[in-house]
């Protein structure tokens, strides 16, 4: 999304066929998903692969995640729609058959899956969401069977507002207003002023109350919130919610005009993952609203 931003297509493009190529060449592997419904975590799509061989990295890091296979279909649609085509042929079209299989297959709206935050396993209304955004917007590409559509939407409206059964509040869920824009006017109300009120933190937002990444006398306060809610606030067309997360964003950067990953609660110290790609990405995207 930051590629796209910036309009440097061609990264965008090659970014796409890497991610089919990946996938390509563990067909096998969703073949033997939808034959089966997976019993066990590495019999599901992997999240993490090396970038030259394009093997799994079997490096255990809640690498059970849904919501990146929605993602992946959202996006491939998104981008097709805006005529920027990364399907290449009829493998790529194929996988993403398979794809819709698969999550028909995991029985997505009802799966536990590690979530955004590769932590505990749970049914996440982020991943749900992400799936279903998927499958929606796919389907103007290849079938996608009604009744995933429908088990999706309404296995979302019963998990929402919460993210799960232990999480009433977090972070990933305004992944539901952009960019999947699944949710109701109600609903996405509802996201933003639980996430104001209860994660929002002078230097960033925290995933979630309790959070224990980096927790140092607090939850770590995440950077990208930021620029994240700017542009949820211009596309609803709030403009001076918009501008005050802009300045918020601004304010956090290191002395590199960086974006950190997070801070440490309540303090101007930001650990060592920066500039974090994912912040930059949103920052970016920020700038283009």
């Amino acid at each position: 999304m930051g590629l796209e931003a910036v309009k440097s297509y061609e990264e965008v493009v090659k970014a796409y066929n890497a991610l089919f190529n990946v996938l390509l060449k563990h067909e096998a592997k969703i073949d033997a998903a939808i034959r089966e419904k997976p019993q066990h975590k590495d019999q599901y799509i992997h999240a993490r692969y090396d970038p030259i061989t394009l093997n799994e990295i079997w490096e255990e890091w809640g690498n059970k995640q849904n919501d990146t296979i929605g993602a992946f279909l959202f996006k491939v649609a998104d981008l097709h729609s805006k005529g920027i085509s990364v399907i290449r042929d009829e493998n790529d079209r194929k996988i993403l058959h398979k794809l819709v299989l698969y999550l028909a297959s995991i029985r997505y709206w009802e799966d536990c899956d590690n979530g955004m935050w590769e932590e505990n396993e749970e049914v996440h209304a982020s991943s749900v969401g992400a799936c279903l955004a998927g499958l929606k917007a796919i389907s103007k590409i290849v079938f996608v069977p009604p009744e995933l559509i429908e088990k999706g939407q309404e296995a979302l409206n019963l998990l929402l507002p919460k993210e799960s059964e232990t999480k009433e509040c977090d972070l990933a869920l305004l992944s539901l207003i952009y960019p999947y824009n699944i949710v109701t006017s109600e609903q996405r109300e509802l996201i933003l002023k639980n996430v104001e009120e209860k994660l929002v933190r002078a230097r960033g937002v925290i995933r979630y109350v309790g959070d224990q990444y980096y927790n140092k006398n607090g939850e770590a306060e995440w950077c990208f919130g930021f620029p994240w809610l700017a542009i949820i606030y211009k596309r609803i067309g709030n403009e001076s919610r918009y501008k005050y997360y802009v300045d918020k964003t601004v304010s956090v950067m290191n002395a590199e005009g960086e974006l950190p990953e997070l801070y440490f609660a309540n303090s101007s110290e930001h650990n060592e993952n920066s500039p974090l790609g994912w912040a930059q990405a949103m920052y970016l995207v920020m700038q283009s609203e």
